[in-house]
């Protein structure tokens, strides 16, 4: 049997490599870095003299590339070796008649990072020489150089993490494959940093082995007719392990339950036979009040014959009236109603009638 070489090839949502940094250099701490950059110049023009254009493009083009690369490497490291690169070049270039100018060029690049912003839903949480100081956020805020250093930005809304678990067998044995989605969100920046290395792997692991140990514990009918019940089993076991952590489970939902198909087809069949069932059951029931009906009907006709010979004829007129059609009844029952009579009498009247219209025809 082989085994991928990463144990969470099946997981989603796993972040990927991130780079550790310090603080983030955004554009307010560029905008500090310009206007050192620009203080430093004119410190330099007014005290010193005029910059050579030369030098003054070199240097403007520098400060934009430590900003760039400061950008891409937020760390207290790559600010000192900037600030050594800075002044070594400037050694090797004769350039110590430059010194004031480096110099608050050099104090720009300790203090741009230091004004750090946070969004309205972010919480940074602080360090200072490795101890945890603060949680600072939303809005601006200071941090010392060098000694104090973001351990990491915390998004406070809600997130969806989707997870699966996959070939994992029911109470009664029936392998199944299920999905699922949990929605959650962390109430405490400080203990989702400091009290476990990766939440969201965490989470994950956590949510996968919870639903594996529901859908074991529960039969397939349950799984499939329940899924609130599980829904919420898994909810509460994730949520006292998560507690710790300063993360809330809100809600866990499972999304998609998938059985193998030899399965799904026996279940089919099962279901239509019990609907064929409820079927016939229905039908049995309607004859059986169709036949206590008719029991009723017959106890009033048994003491009324006349009722009876009417209801008989009323039946074979309203087949004979419809249109092609063919009633075949019983010569007795002919007998009983009196339908030759009957149809007798109807044609002398018809024959009396004709002869009246015949003679007022003649008048």
């Amino acid at each position: 049997m082989k085994y991928s070489s990463n144990k969470f090839d099946r997981i989603k949502n796993i972040q990927g490599f991130t780079l550790k940094k310090d603080y983030v250099f955004n554009v307010f701490s560029f905008m500090i870095l310009a206007l050192f950059f620009g203080l430093a110049i004119l410190v330099q023009t007014v005290f010193v003299g005029p910059i050579e254009p030369l030098i003054m493009g070199k240097t403007t083009g520098s400060i934009i590339g430590v900003g760039i690369l400061l950008m891409a490497l937020p760390l207290w490291s790559s600010s000192i070796m900037m600030i050594i690169l800075i002044w070594s070049g400037m050694l090797l270039g004769e350039l110590s008649s430059l010194y004031p100018m480096f110099a608050i060029i050099s104090l720009g690049l300790i203090l741009s990072p230091s004004f750090q912003i946070i969004l309205e839903w972010d919480k940074a949480v602080i360090l200072r020489l490795g101890k945890f100081k603060k949680v600072h956020g939303p809005g601006i805020f200071f941090i010392f150089p060098v000694i104090d250093r973001i351990a990491r930005e915390i998004d406070t809304r809600i997130r969806a993490t989707d997870f699966s678990a996959e070939k994992t067998l029911t109470k009664d044995t029936v392998p199944v494959h299920v999905d699922a989605l949990a929605f959650w969100m962390i109430w405490d920046a400080q203990k989702a940093v400091l009290e476990v290395e990766n939440f969201l792997e965490a989470i994950t692991l956590s949510a996968q082995t919870a639903l594996r140990a529901s859908i074991g514990k529960n039969r397939l009918a349950t799984l499939l007719s329940d899924r609130d019940l599980i829904c919420n089993e898994i909810q509460q076991m994730l949520d006292q392990k998560t507690n710790s952590w300063g993360i809330s489970i809100l809600s866990v939902e499972i999304t998609d339950i998938v059985i193998p198909e030899n399965l799904e087809d026996a279940m089919s069949k099962v279901a239509q036979a019990e609907r064929e069932k409820e079927s016939r059951v229905i039908l049995g029931s309607a004859e059986v009040e169709i036949a206590a009906k008719f029991e009723q009907a017959a106890e009033h006709y048994r003491d009324n014959p006349t009722a009876l010979h009417l209801r008989a004829m009323n039946m074979a007129y309203e087949g004979l009236r419809q249109k092609g059609s063919l009633m075949v009844l019983p010569s007795s029952a002919l007998d009983s109603m009196n339908i030759g009579s009957t149809m007798g009498m109807a044609a002398l009247d018809k024959i009396d009638t004709i002869k009246k219209e015949n003679e007022g025809g003649d008048l």
